[in-house]
């Protein structure tokens, strides 16, 4: 997803046309990559580095902890952005739109992206959903002020916008855990549906780029890359209690030993593997913990009850393994991880998602091959 907005002919025009600076605030938390945290920047206080930051392909966080965060140092939970450019446009990119396309947008933020829309449909053309009342009002604001004065609904992305319907095209700015099939049933038949996807299992996601079936009745396409996003808010997953999971002592667990070791298993940020792995053992999370004195562990909780897994990866011995619960939530992923080896470790672009009605699968290689489901009782 690295690409700049000026390496990409047909979006070249509103990039120039339509700076991201107008749609942030004055006081914002650009990442400071080196550093890797976000850090405040002022415009009053630094307007040179403001501007620099706001040019720059960073994501810059906007809002904390749902707007009850005060003060200039970051907040806890970053809950609005505007994101890199880069992604900005590799998502455009996948969503093909056209002058004339009708676009519902899920998520306006800033409002930047809506307005680089409506460069290429119309205003009239873009309707830009946002759950966050002030939020919304920021950026119908700075969508006005900036002379694209786009429909903005305050209101959950979940339900999309049906009293404006039929879409040509609905682009997604926020993580999602699960497409709402009122996007396909608002979607003209052929329609494009592009949003960042993935599972509870990592916080991060896929850009699913999905195409609205000739009858209307599923939407179905693959994934084009890793992106990392802000999760929807309905789709959000709370804080896990460790304690809930593990009131006393790992040794409660039933204790076992693995041959995967910490190199094979411990990956990047954006890794296919790691997407692979959460396709597989669906209702889990994980949490790698930092590495001390030779040991990493790496904890396993269940989503639907109160399974635990703790895998122990110490230099130069065999990994140490407790679980306990009515799943056997390291079984799952190491059975998930032998088949994604099995079948040549299979990129991101080789997976896909498909909607209806019932639900949702995800499935490799083509729409009728389902991923394998680990999730196993004992």
């Amino acid at each position: 997803m690295a690409r700049t907005a000026h390496q990409d002919d047909a979006w070249a025009a509103a990039f120039r046309d339509v700076p991201r600076s107008a749609f942030l605030p004055e006081l914002m938390w650009p990442f400071d990559m080196g550093a890797g945290r976000s850090v405040a920047v002022s415009a009053a206080e630094e307007p040179a580095e403001w501007a620099r930051c706001a040019a720059a392909d960073v994501p810059i966080v906007t809002q904390w902890d749902d707007g009850e965060h005060v003060g200039d140092a970051p907040g806890t939970v970053s809950t609005s952005s505007a994101s890199m450019p880069s992604v900005v446009v590799g998502m455009l990119r996948d969503l093909d739109v056209r002058p004339g396309h009708r676009v519902l947008e899920i998520g306006t933020g800033t409002g930047w992206n809506a307005a680089l829309l409506a460069h290429r449909v119309g205003p009239r053309n873009v309707v830009t959903v946002e759950v966050d009342e002030a939020v919304a009002a920021t950026a119908r604001a700075a969508l006005e002020r900036f002379g694209a004065p786009v429909r903005v609904v305050r209101r959950d992305g979940l339900l999309g916008c049906a009293e404006a319907a039929p879409y040509d095209r609905t682009i997604a700015t926020c993580g999602l855990r699960s497409v709402p099939f009122a996007w396909v049933e608002q979607s003209r038949p052929g329609a494009v549906i592009v949003a960042p996807w993935g599972t509870h299992f990592g916080n991060g996601d896929a850009v699913a780029r999905l195409v609205v079936a000739a009858d209307g009745r599923s939407a179905s396409g693959a994934f084009t890359g890793p992106v990392e996003f802000m999760k929807l808010r309905a789709q959000r997953l709370p804080p896990v209690q460790h304690d809930a999971y593990v009131p006393r002592s790992v040794a409660d667990g039933d204790e076992s030993a693995s041959a995967v070791t910490e190199e094979r298993f411990v990956s990047g940020r954006f890794s296919a593997q790691q997407f692979a792995l959460g396709l597989q053992v669906r209702d889990c999370c994980h949490v790698v913990a930092a590495k001390e004195d030779g040991a990493r562990p790496v904890w396993f909780y269940g989503l639907t009850d109160r399974s635990w897994a703790c895998a122990q990866f110490r230099d130069g011995a065999r990994t140490r393994v407790w679980q306990q619960g009515p799943r056997r939530l390291w079984d799952e992923t190491e059975a998930a991880l032998r088949w994604w080896e099995g079948q040549g470790r299979p990129g991101f672009e080789r997976f896909g998602l498909t909607v209806d009605a019932e639900g949702e699968w995800a499935w490799w290689g083509a729409p009728d091959r389902r991923v394998p489901d680990r999730r196993v009782r004992v």
